[in-house]
């Protein structure tokens, strides 16, 4: 008997194994697999990194005091975020944000207070702590009248302050607790607030984020990330056709796009905010210190054919320094209309008769590449010979704040006003190799008295007036010749879905919150 009740036992205890070992798929862990095209990180720290493939999860991990609303970059449309509430004073002078209670930081770093977001803003503030740091000039004080009131005040009106402190770039929350504790590693070890958690940071291979279960608007259907760094296209692509990934950071050309879409189970999207694509000039370098070669330069460039090769879907005609679609953007500039003869004549008035060449250093990434190289087939034709150096994507950040190239072709998307544009690249203490540098390549100083007085007039007609005068100066300096707009392209597997309309992102990729779903 007791053999029989012993077989009995182990027969139960068989079935019992068995049924955790085919356990019910609606309870097995979801994993979204990502592939990207940067080879490595530069650093996940959301005030300092300016690289597009880290900006691409910082919404995944951050939030702001307001936010955009998911899928879309209108400035009519920001909304509460970690503030439940915000006013401004009359004079416009002092704001003031309510809190939300109870948001807890990732990793046990306690509770969001007004201590965090003081500390927060401060820290974007500082050029040591901050690549937007000039964003927050105007900034007299931040302070924490109490645990959950946020006041901050002014010494000019900014009329886009919301921008300031919303969901992107400076206006990222971290924790307090957390910077201080890590130290340096923090950029590898990001505590925000956000729908997703990090977990782990694995050098040139992955970044790992878990769901964030504690989550403010509930916890996240998806429970892990993996977000792989594969700069070649054609493994990124196949690893995605052999379904090891969800969703990829695509190649944005018209072929690419019309190819992928035969493909069944698979949805390609098309996303704005575009990056304008301006050949940026270094007015004091070399033949370049001549605007009449610089003009050259400008005539000799064919927008159309630019937009025709890369193809309609993803690419825009662009003629102003500052995108389109941005609060104060104009078409009222001067406009070098594509002439291989004016180029010609402008070359040999300037005393280049036989044409000029000039080495230039280019990413080997096929968004910046590719055109890169239309432009050297175009300028050649009027005698300006390109020497291209094609190097690493990261090598290319570093040699082009290093003002190593006199011509730089650059893409990028900014907050979707004006000023921002205008501020990093073409401002004078933008310039690269300063002490105050960003992105002003082409060494830029006809528009300062206009960028600054607009970043501080109250009154919106006066202010779209004064960046229509900076973009005429700009371009009338000639420092940079605005090509066209890429749209960013991502595809995924119709399994994905993001749980509410992909229209634009300020992050360049999709954002991924509690209401995205992969089944």
């Amino acid at each position: 008997m007791s053999k029989r009740i012993g077989l009995v036992s182990v027969f139960l205890a068989a079935i019992a194994v068995s049924s955790l070992l085919f356990v019910s798929p609606s309870f097995a862990e979801v994993v979204l697999k990502i592939g990207t095209l940067s080879n490595d990180a530069n650093q996940l720290d959301p005030h300092v990194s300016t690289k597009s493939q880290d900006k691409i999860l910082f919404p995944w991990v951050f939030n702001g005091l307001v936010r955009f609303a998911p899928g879309s970059a209108d400035l009519s449309k920001i909304e509460a975020d970690l503030a439940e509430s915000w006013k401004s004073s009359a004079d416009g002078l002092t704001w003031t944000f309510r809190l939300r209670k109870g948001v807890q930081f990732h990793s046990g770093y306690g509770e969001l207070t007004a201590d965090d977001v003081v500390f927060s803003l401060n820290r974007a503030s500082k050029k040591e702590t901050s690549t937007a740091y000039k964003g927050y000039a105007d900034f007299a004080s931040v302070s924490a009248p109490d645990k959950y009131t946020v006041k901050i005040v002014l010494t000019k009106p900014i009329p886009s302050l919301l921008g300031m402190v919303t969901n992107y770039h400076g206006g990222y929350i971290v924790s307090k607790k957390a910077v201080e504790k890590l130290g340096d590693n923090f950029k590898t070890n990001p505590i925000g607030t956000g729908p997703f958690a990090f977990s782990e940071y694995q050098s040139k291979r992955q970044v790992t984020l878990v769901a964030n279960k504690d989550y403010f608007r509930g916890a996240p259907k998806i429970d892990k990330i993996i977000y792989r760094y594969l700069p070649d296209e054609a493994s990124r692509e196949l690893a995605f056709k052999n379904g090891e990934l969800d969703l990829i950071y695509g190649t944005r050309e018209q072929r690419w796009v019309e190819r992928i879409r035969k493909d069944k189970g698979v949805k390609v999207d098309i996303i704005g905010l575009g990056e304008l694509r301006t050949l940026h000039m270094n007015i004091t370098k070399g033949p370049l210190k001549d605007i009449r070669v610089r003009q050259a330069i400008s005539h000799a460039v064919n927008r159309d054919e630019m937009v025709a090769f890369v193809g309609q879907d993803v690419a825009q005609r662009s003629i102003s320094v500052v995108p389109l679609g941005y609060l104060g953007n104009t078409s009222d500039v001067p406009l070098y209309k594509h002439d291989l003869a004016k180029a010609k004549a402008l070359l040999k008035e300037a005393g280049y008769p036989d044409g000029v060449t000039l080495k230039v250093i280019i990413t080997k990434v096929a968004s910046l590449r590719v055109p890169m190289e239309i432009l050297q087939a175009q300028l050649r034709k009027a005698g300006i010979i390109l020497d291209l150096e094609v190097v690493e994507h990261s090598a290319f950040h570093k040699l082009i704040r290093q003002d190593a190239s006199p011509l730089v072709l650059y893409g990028a998307a900014r907050f979707p006003v004006a000023d921002s544009y205008l501020t990093q690249f073409y401002l004078s203490d933008s310039t690269v190799g300063t002490p105050t540098a960003i992105t002003n390549f082409s060494h830029c100083d006809a528009a300062d008295a206009e960028i600054t007085a607009a970043r501080s007039e109250a009154d919106q007609t006066k202010q779209l007036a004064l960046w229509k005068t900076a973009q005429q100066k700009v371009l009338t300096q000639t420092c940079s010749v605005p090509i066209f707009e890429q749209l960013i392209v991502w595809a995924r597997t119709t399994k994905l879905d993001y749980g509410f309309e992909m229209k634009n992102s300020l992050s360049n990729g999709p954002i991924l919150n509690e209401m995205t779903t992969l089944k």
